[in-house]
């Protein structure tokens, strides 16, 4: 039997109109295609819900036990602490960013950052930590979303905003003197002891930020680099300094 494309073919006049159960299919695909659209924004949904907000809170929490760990541990030991710890070395506080107390950690691994914290590089180019030379470059990373993003506002900084990391024994005050937004995931350079692309030609006492941009991606990498300009001993209360009062 003719379809009614072929009787237009033939004659050059439309042929009869679908059949009613021709339209039912039709029109069944139709809601089964766009049920399934549904379901599959709704699983989108849900999996971004987890990856930049709950990895969050996960990740907030572990890193507030840790940091009150490493606190007791300071609270309760006499004469000066190891900045070389399990636990973790000390804590970064960054104004701009308004991301707290960062416990700092060693080590850039997903399995450490993943934890809420900043870690400092031991690998490709080894961090010098404050306090253990007189020049070298303090090397820090953390994640920009999810898992505590505690450099979400990395772009934020600007020159000569403090940066101030805090051990058990001393306050050191950094103040920021470069930024570089963008630059390869594989640009170690901006990790050497006199790091290049921030402006500085001889050795100092440096320290550079680094994550990932764009936001939600890991395709480049945003870089902050500071000098130390001056260190403050901690007091009886750990009254900190007047760049963050």
């Amino acid at each position: 039997m003719a379809t009614g494309t072929d009787h237009e073919e033939r004659t050059g006049t439309p042929g009869p109109p679908p059949s009613r159960r021709a339209r039912g299919t039709v029109a069944a695909v139709i809601s089964v295609l766009g049920e399934l659209l549904i379901t599959a924004g709704l699983v989108l949904g849900l999996f971004v819900v987890y990856s930049l907000w709950w990895t969050n809170v996960v990740a907030d929490r572990e890193a507030s036990a840790q940091g009150d760990s490493v606190r007791r541990t300071w609270a309760a030991s006499a004469g000066p602490g190891a900045l070389d710890t399990k636990g973790g070395i000390g804590f970064l506080h960054v104004p701009a960013m308004k991301n707290g107390d960062v416990l700092v950690k060693k080590g850039t691994d997903t399995d450490v950052l993943n934890g809420g914290v900043a870690g400092y590089y031991t690998d490709p180019v080894k961090a010098t930590l404050p306090g253990t030379a007189k020049s070298g470059n303090f090397t820090l990373a953390a994640h920009r979303d999810g898992h505590g993003a505690k450099f979400h506002n990395i772009d934020k900084l600007k020159t000569g905003d403090p940066v101030v990391f805090e051990t058990k024994d001393t306050w050191y005050v950094y103040k920021v003197f470069a930024e570089l937004p963008e630059t390869s995931k594989y640009n170690v350079d901006v990790l050497q002891p006199v790091p290049k692309g921030s402006g500085v030609k001889k050795p100092g006492q440096y320290i550079t930020l680094t994550t990932c941009t764009p936001v939600f991606t890991s395709k480049y990498r945003y870089i902050v680099w500071g000098e130390l300009v001056r260190t403050e001993k901690v007091d009886a209360k750990r009254t900190p300094p007047a760049e963050l009062r």
